[in-house]
């Protein structure tokens, strides 16, 4: 694809966003996800193939469904209130068909079954739009309405907790994982929707971080499968030895950054007087980290079966541009300090 295309296609993404991020009409919320729909199809078939046509079909028709479930839900909102204001939705029909279309788009459990076949037929670049950015402006929405349905939301943050921790315990394929692991931190995030909304945006903004350093480490390796880490020390040595840092931090482990959003999710959940659901929240959570530990032991305990004595590829000049991997790596790695003035920042007393 020609390089003006693929950034007219990405300004498009950026103008869709933007359109749902501005609006308080549901028509303008409903057209900024359609153009981020339309935008990203082009580039999931940038690379000809059987896989990434099926992949973009899938994803098309999920995404329109989710889109038509949104629109009618709106308009059943404006037949019965006379509003069209995002904010206006209070009907239970309504938002609990709104909140359903919504975590459709994004992949709630059990409305999750489309992602993972779509990102495992996509490149890691386009995977990486569509496990981060794709999800902003559907997650604004849900901040929205999601207030109305705390029951629904609640049943299916667990449920995504569950079901991203069992999915991904007999994967192989490292964008199913991936996927997985984004259907798991979903579910986090949907059960503070109601309780503390900034906090899911700020699990939100540091999952796209610790997420794009593994999909731009997968992306700088070449690697698709469990079985391809072996070679991680032949290709980059240094990064081989932070891979499982940045694991670990994705499965929530202290002292790395992923532990504090976990910690301040169970921390609220307990002070809401639901200290059973924080214990199924933190015990599904060990089968995340089991899949996380897999991928960091054939990473770095494991060796190929058969050694070669050429030039290793690390000893070359490597042309490859990592300033992004290495500023995202930095974040998930040694952000937990922060922990206190963000949860500062967040609460009610500061603003």
């Amino acid at each position: 694809m020609a390089p003006h295309i693929t950034a007219m296609l990405m300004m498009f993404l950026g103008i869709g966003t933007s359109i749902t991020f501005a609006s308080s009409n549901w028509i303008l919320a409903w057209v900024g996800l359609e153009i981020n729909t339309l935008a990203i199809l082009p580039l999931m078939t940038q690379r000809f193939h059987p896989r990434a046509i099926e992949a973009a079909v899938k994803y098309f028709l999920v995404q329109e469904a989710a889109a038509a479930t949104i629109l009618y839900s709106a308009a059943l909102n404006a037949w019965l209130t006379g509003e069209w204001a995002i904010l206006e939705t209070s009907h239970p029909a309504v938002t609990h068909m709104c909140t359903i279309g919504l975590a459709l788009k994004i992949g709630l459990a059990p409305l999750h079954a489309w992602l993972p076949e779509v990102l495992q037929g996509l490149e890691l670049s386009t995977g990486l739009i569509v496990a981060t950015w794709q999800k902003l402006a559907p997650f604004i929405l849900l901040t929205q309405v999601g207030t109305y349905t705390p029951c629904l939301l609640t049943f299916l943050g667990l449920v995504s907790i569950m079901v991203g921790g069992w999915g991904g315990l007999n994967q192989t394929q490292l964008r199913k994982i991936l996927a997985y692991s984004s259907v798991a931190h979903l579910g986090w995030m949907a059960l503070m929707l109601k309780f503390f909304p900034s906090l899911t945006l700020l699990t939100l903004i540091i999952y796209i971080i610790m997420t794009m350093s593994l999909f731009l480490l997968f992306s700088l390796n070449n690697t698709k499968t469990i079985g391809g880490l072996a070679i991680s020390w032949n290709k980059t040595m240094t990064l081989t030895t932070l891979i499982p840092f940045l694991l670990f931090s994705l499965a929530g482990l202290p002292p790395l950054t992923g532990f504090m959003p976990k910690w301040f999710i169970l921390h609220e959940l307990t002070k809401q007087n639901l200290p059973l659901l924080a214990t199924v929240a933190a015990l599904s959570a060990l089968m995340s980290a089991y899949f996380y530990l897999r991928l960091a032991y054939a990473m770095t305990m494991t060796t190929p079966p058969g050694l070669t004595t050429n030039k290793t590829p690390w000893r070359r000049h490597n042309p490859v541009r990592s300033l992004p991997l290495a500023l995202s790596a930095a974040v998930t790695i040694l952000a937990l300090p922060l922990a206190p003035a963000l949860m500062a920042l967040m609460s009610p007393s500061s603003w």
